[in-house]
């Protein structure tokens, strides 16, 4: 209202003044003096058409130039990324004595990332990038519910970074010819250059992934280097090594712990079977499936010899009363006088597309590494159900135990967990 006000105000006078010294018919008589005639063609229309374009082709140049620029500092067109976050909520129940397991509910995660990038179109850079909150190793402080080895209640989706992200993995592979392919990286484990894949069975606990994680397959992230063969009538031979402080002491050397393995498999749609070797030296230890005398054996500042049979079968068609079924089983020997023997065996079994598309029904068992003079039998277990939600998100509620797990007379423990995973 008072910026009409004021431009009234304004107008007032100036109509006035108009209306007392414009005179109309002198203004008419000075426009037709100077009208001027102009004639128009096809080709008055044409130039402002030829204009116009001209402007909109240099906006259009400038835009692709703008595009070019932001491209430049984007992803090559040959790198993919893709990854997952996993929520997971849970709790333990533990006897007093085990201190190293804390009982109270709990709420953690885990977020990775992975990018893989090709430059001849046959070869790959792979780098995985990952965090978590789960927590630290803190022996007696009962802080590790879900990242415990010595009584298998290490998640597969445990990660203790602190928040950080972290480089965890990072290696690049190429073929050489038809047949061979080679990979080397300062961040990998034995079993990623393996030409033969030894389990279908997917896990929740880390235990259970490889088709029992002990000493055959249980690796380290570690520089290391492999070379695997491949033919198509399914056959597969691979040798590889890490070792643990390849990035300081150097690469096979006496100073660093080193895992050395040769496997060769058979794998066809509908099974698979392989065998493995892994020698270990410089008291290289593995505790994901095994108990704490199985891991702490007497290795006389040597190491190990391991043997991995590892098989697996699925039916023609899923959604039926038939499972999927992987086995384990191991041997290890070290070179010390007395109770330098260990054994575990592993087995799998999954159901899938049973209540709806793309969910999954797992259990599995076995018996941890244990050393031969121990009197207990170790027992470990896990059952689940993944529910798929969408292509993107599934929920799986899950329990495991263990009897005398870690190889102590009641060391029994229960746990539950409810994890949520969003895959993009």
């Amino acid at each position: 209202m008072l910026v009409a006000g004021t431009a009234l105000s304004l107008i007032a006078p100036i109509a006035s003044q108009a209306s007392e010294s414009v005179n109309l018919e002198e203004m008419n008589s000075y426009v037709r003096s100077k009208k001027t005639s102009q004639r128009f063609d096809s080709d008055t229309f044409q130039n402002d058409v030829k204009d116009g374009l001209a402007k909109v082709n240099s906006r259009i140049d400038g835009l692709e130039a703008r595009q070019n620029n932001f491209e430049a500092g984007g992803f090559s067109d040959t790198t993919v990324m893709d990854g997952k976050a996993v929520f997971t909520v849970g709790a333990l129940d533990a006897p007093d004595s085990v201190t190293a397991l804390n009982e109270a509910t709990v709420f953690q995660y885990m977020y990775v990332m992975n990018l893989n990038s090709s430059f001849t179109g046959d070869d790959n850079l792979y780098v995985r990038i990952k965090t978590g909150n789960g927590p630290k190793d803190s022996a007696g402080d009962k802080t590790k519910p879900f990242n415990e080895t010595a009584y298998g209640t290490y998640l597969s989706s445990a990660n203790q970074n602190g928040d950080s992200l972290k480089v965890d993995k990072l290696w690049y592979s190429m073929p050489l010819g038809d047949s061979f392919t080679f990979t080397a990286g300062p961040k990998i484990e034995n079993y990623y250059m393996h030409g033969t894949t030894p389990s279908i069975y997917k896990p929740v606990l880390k235990q259970f992934t490889l088709g029992g994680n002990a000493s055959a397959y249980g690796a380290s992230t570690s520089p290391g280097a492999g070379l695997t063969w491949t033919d198509d009538s399914g056959l597969a031979i691979s040798t590889n090594f890490t070792t643990k402080s390849g990035n300081s002491t150097g690469l096979l050397t006496n100073e660093g712990a080193t895992s050395w393995a040769t496997q060769i498999g058979y794998t066809q749609p509908q099974y698979s079977v392989s065998a493995i070797v892994n020698q270990k030296y410089n008291d290289w230890e593995d505790g994901y499936f095994s108990t704490a005398n199985g891991k702490q054996r007497t290795y006389n500042d040597a190491g190990s010899t391991n043997i991995g049979l590892r098989a697996w079968w699925r039916p023609q068609e899923t959604g039926v009363a038939t499972p999927s079924i992987s086995v384990g089983f191991d041997t290890s020997e070290t070179d010390a006088s007395s109770n330098s023997n260990t054994t575990m065996y592993f087995v799998g079994l999954n159901w899938q597309d049973m209540f709806q598309a793309d969910d999954r029904i797992g259990l599995a068992f076995g018996q941890p590494q244990k050393r031969e003079d121990e009197t207990t039998d170790p027992f470990a277990w896990e059952a689940y159900y993944q529910f798929q939600v969408n292509d993107s998100v599934s929920v799986t509620p899950a329990v495991f135990g263990g009897s005398d797990r870690n190889g102590t007379a009641g060391s029994d423990i229960t746990g539950a967990v409810l994890e949520t995973t969003f895959k993009f």
